[in-house]
């Protein structure tokens, strides 16, 4: 009897993890659903089963997920760094968790060296490098070096923050807590992607004497945008918030315009040439609005931050060394590994020998449910990172497994206006194996590079079963307490 025969009176076979046997199965017309499943990693059943019985996980989760939903975010200030958080020369922030010079990647220290240069304390690459390299952030004289994440923002790519450069203020109205991201230099030969040459720092400037100060005018003069509004939006309209923001972008133009036109500083109006000038960058940068969705999503991913219990991911960032996570139920602490490198189209000119491994804050966007787990959003993304639209549905479609829940405010079109997932618990990651879709750009792995290319990515396995014995500890600690 063949395999057909026996399977006559089935009409459908779901496989989990059995390639050969859903090739057989397909190639004699059995309807086949193929499941990317495999058992946990080996040594992780025990804090599996520890976590799982923890009686605070449920509600610990369900405050989690209920307190990242609910978060919103408006812009409400622009301001330089020095200003919004007591930022001194010397001081830098950076992507990802904590890394000392000696470590950082190609793209880190190009960031770092573009940096020192923008803010005079070298004179050329070559001393800045070796001002920057002299002591690390523990030696007392050099540079001091901490995680954007560690300050309440995100900086994407390298992240790299100085005090000179302005920076966007977002605010959740309900609770009133606030985050903040640098402002978006466009792509290419840029700081973020570790470029420093002469453009680079000229873009810097402009940015900080002329845009920061005109976008401070009209952010005051227009009041609060809603940023979760056009975030909502531009799920509508082909964007997925990472990779992706071209009507996101142009919808902030749309609030900011009218105040940039009517008011300067003193009421008699912006400078008509700078004032195009602004506007023309903005409109002309696609990803200007990534600045303020990060921002956004890292109100909603830290709303949920110290919920004792829960298992939800509310950090995934990047340094181009190191991959990390923070959990809610694990306060500050990082878990980390080696970064990978992602595959997707490349530049002209570069190709994957190029690419230096993932790196920046901006997987906080898959972390709060849009990018990455938002790709059926936008299935132009795929043209951009080397995929194809029916990959893009299906990636939201795994996503579904490792949340905990589907943002109402975030709804996709293709998926009959289903929510985002929403809340990756690290349980559910550990226990099938399927792991965070990412949408990224790549930087140069040599020092001022610059972007050579797109694609995808995911954070390595050791993160989250870090992560997930470190929830085990603190269930069986809880549970002797209680038992005390």
């Amino acid at each position: 009897m063949s395999l057909s025969e026996l399977l006559s009176p089935v009409s459908h076979v779901v496989t989990a993890g059995v390639a050969a046997f859903a090739d057989d199965l397909g190639a004699q017309g059995v309807p086949v659903t193929r499941v990317d499943w495999r058992p946990p990693p080996a040594g992780t059943e025990a804090d599996l089963a520890d976590v799982a019985l923890d009686a605070r996980r449920d509600e610990a989760n369900a405050v989690a997920v209920r307190r990242m939903l609910a978060a919103g975010a408006e812009l409400v200030d622009v301001r330089p760094a020095r200003e919004m958080l007591g930022l001194e020369p010397g001081q830098f922030l950076h992507a990802g968790p904590p890394i000392a010079w000696e470590r950082a990647s190609g793209p880190m220290r190009g960031a770092l060296i573009g940096a020192a240069l923008f803010e005079g304390l070298a004179d050329s690459p070559e001393r800045a490098e070796s001002w920057l390299g002299k002591h690390d952030h523990s030696g007392g004289t050099g540079p001091d070096l901490a995680p954007c994440h560690s300050r309440g923002g995100v900086g994407p790519m390298a992240g790299v923050v100085s005090p000179s450069m302005w920076l966007f203020e977002v605010r959740d109205p309900g609770s009133g807590r606030t985050a903040w991201c640098s402002l978006n230099e466009g792509l290419g030969k840029v700081l973020r992607y570790g470029a420093f040459g002469p453009e680079v720092i000229t873009r810097l400037r402009w940015m900080a004497d002329v845009l920061g100060p005109m976008l401070q005018r009209a952010v005051r003069r227009a009041g609060p945008v809603d940023v979760k509004a056009i975030i909502a939006q531009m799920l509508h309209m082909g964007d997925e918030g990472h990779n992706r923001n071209r009507a996101g972008t142009l919808m902030l133009l749309r609030e900011l315009l009218p105040a940039l036109i009517e008011g300067g500083g003193d009421g008699d109006g912006e400078d008509p040439k700078a004032l195009a000038d602004a506007v023309r960058f903005v409109s002309g940068n696609d990803h200007f609005f990534l600045n303020l969705v990060m921002p956004a999503c890292k109100l909603a991913a830290g709303a949920a931050a110290g919920v004792p219990g829960s298992t939800v991911v509310t950090v995934m960032a990047r340094n181009g060394t190191d991959f990390g996570i923070q959990t809610a139920g694990t306060g500050d602490r990082w878990f980390t590994a080696p970064a990978h490198t992602p595959e997707g189209l490349f530049l002209a000119g570069y190709g994957p020998e190029d690419a230096n491994p993932d790196i920046g804050d901006s997987a906080i966007t898959e972390t709060a449910g849009v990018g990455g787990f938002a790709m059926a959003a936008a299935p132009a993304i795929a043209r951009l990172v080397g995929g194809t639209a029916a990959g893009a549905v299906a990636t939201t479609g795994l996503m579904y497994e490792i949340a905990l829940a589907e943002n109402p405010a975030f709804t996709v079109p293709a998926l009959d206006f289903r929510g985002t997932p929403t809340g990756i618990d690290v349980t559910r990651v550990v226990r099938t194996g399927v792991l965070p879709q990412i949408n990224t750009g790549m930087a140069g792995r040599v020092a001022g590079t610059g972007q050579v290319g797109a694609g995808l990515v995911t954070p390595p396995a050791e993160c989250f079963t870090q992560a997930l014995a470190a929830l085990a500890e603190l269930a069986r600690a809880d549970e002797a307490n209680e038992a005390n």
